[in-house]
């Protein structure tokens, strides 16, 4: 397929691109044509009774098992330990929350 400077323009202003530059609009020109070219190369590709490809794999959902674990992974007291401020059992944070 040959694309002429009208497609190229609306191309440009389509996706908001400047070709101003003989030498840049001249490559893109090619590369452009390459890849049509490429896609009708495609397009000669017998797929008579070929199934669509919906997933690259076979494989479906493959998830981990959910394991429980204990919730006390690490004793409070060693948790509130690090804490900068704490009342009893529990960690004093900032406001941040206004009261009215």
């Amino acid at each position: 397929m040959k694309i002429d400077n009208a497609t190229l323009d609306r191309i440009a202003e389509l996706a908001r691109l400047d070709f101003s530059d003989p030498a840049a609009r001249a490559a893109i020109l090619a590369d452009m044509e390459r890849v049509l070219g490429f896609v009708e190369k495609l397009n000669e590709v017998d797929t008579n009774g070929v199934e669509p490809l919906i997933f690259m794999t076979e494989e479906a959902d493959v998830l981990r098992d959910d394991v429980v674990v204990p919730g006390d992974i690490v004793p409070k007291a060693d948790a509130l330990r690090n804490s900068p401020v704490k009342d009893s059992d529990y960690f004093k944070v900032p406001r941040v929350v206004d009261k009215g």
